[in-house]
């Protein structure tokens, strides 16, 4: 029998949702810390149809069972009608905690999931992260095929994530009907990859994949809407020099990034595994900050003049600045970026990641193994040890 990594996630003690895109151990995760509460599977076509034409229902398996103490929705997104149900009955003060999980947030956005605000909040599950890992955790290996749990428990973890994006585009984008061609969808996700870590562009994937321009901007916000991308801003504030405006561009997974990256005789290998390590460290901070309560915001540092940083985590707890570098050697151009941003903004703590084994302090900027730097991220706390 498979033994369970346990996840750092802290389950709050009262009712709340809990997002993750599909394959982060959502359901994994309540099964294994509520296995005797009343659990609605919507994936489950029988289970489906039953609730999307009688949402209704609920309250009478509710009522039914007054010593069940917590009732599951799983993937809430596809009967929204189930959301003015479970808001009547926390209305009720029935002493019941309602955990309702979603792969998407789109429906639930469209129709009014603030009719909840305050009375269920919102959590979410993210890939692994190296130090739920522990000694499990292999770089090499999460750089080539991600954290997904889904992916790392498989025997054949290639093939998974080569059906992991199919999936997405024939349960979440075809049957729900979210975009009209699905052929335009793929291509876009093939040349949406080439952002991967950059900022991005609409108009150049547009021109790409032979589309709109806001035919793209929609695309965009569906992969957001099923939790599969997020975008980081440039970071401005207080701002000494004339900074970019445009976002940067990753996938939730350096895994499900490979998976969609196509690679040919002029694509340099190195080019993709350091686009693929830069999304590992941005994967991990949103984690990070996400599983502290979200006290902290993460931004992208560049200017006018083409000075970039590749991370800053600011908030109340921190004010970092990171910059990645894919070699096992520092040169004194790699320190740079940083020593211009610690000019700017010399309240902040600068690390640069980097393949090599040692840590060395230079001009004041920590140099850290990039293994090590993940592996130490925990969101017990807020200082890097």
């Amino acid at each position: 029998m498979e033994t369970l990594i346990p996840r750092i996630f802290t389950l709050p003690k009262y009712s709340f949702f809990l997002f993750g895109p599909r394959g982060t151990g959502k359901t994994t995760l309540l099964k294994q810390n509520y296995p005797e509460a009343i659990w609605i599977d919507l994936l489950e076509p029988d289970v489906f149809r039953s609730y999307i034409a009688h949402p209704e229902r609920l309250r009478e398996i509710v009522l039914a069972n007054p010593d069940k103490k917590t009732v599951v929705v799983d993937e809430i997104q596809k009967v929204p009608g189930l959301l003015s149900v479970v808001h009547s009955l926390i209305e009720k003060k029935l002493n019941m905690q309602f955990i309702l999980t979603g792969s998407s947030s789109r429906k639930i956005k469209r129709t009014g999931a603030d009719l909840l605000a305050g009375r269920v909040i919102k959590k979410n599950l993210h890939p692994f992260m190296a130090v739920e890992l522990g000694e499990k955790f292999n770089l090499s290996n999460a750089l080539k095929q991600g954290l997904l749990p889904l992916v790392v428990s498989a025997q054949d973890s290639n093939s998974v994530l080569k059906t992991y994006a199919a999936l997405y585009i024939r349960e979440e984008v075809q049957i729900e009907g979210l975009v009209r061609n699905i052929g335009n969808f793929s291509r876009f996700l093939e040349a949406v990859s080439f952002s991967h870590g950059s900022i991005l562009n609409i108009s150049n994937v547009a021109r790409d994949c032979e589309v709109e321009r806001k035919v793209v901007e929609g695309y965009i916000t569906i992969l957001e809407d099923l939790l599969l991308s997020f975008r980081l801003p440039v970071f401005t504030k207080r701002a000494k020099r004339a900074a970019v405006s445009h976002p940067k561009f990753y996938f939730f997974d350096t895994g499900v990034y490979r998976s969609l990256r196509p690679s040919g005789p002029l694509d340099r290998p190195e080019e993709i595994e350091g686009c693929a390590l830069e999304g590992l460290v941005a994967q991990h901070l949103i984690a990070w900050d996400s599983y502290r309560g979200d006290k902290n915001k993460i931004y992208y540092w560049r200017t006018a003049s083409g000075s970039e940083v590749d991370f800053v985590v600011y908030g109340d707890e921190v004010f970092w600045a990171i910059e990645i570098k894919n070699r096992s050697r520092i040169h004194p151009e790699d320190l740079r970026a940083l020593n211009s941003f610690k000019l700017d903004y010399p309240q902040s703590t600068a690390y640069l990641l980097y393949r090599g084994k040692e840590r060395i302090m230079k001009n004041g900027i920590l140099c850290i193994p990039c293994e090590e730097f993940l592996l130490k991220l925990n969101p017990k706390n807020a200082v890097l040890r």
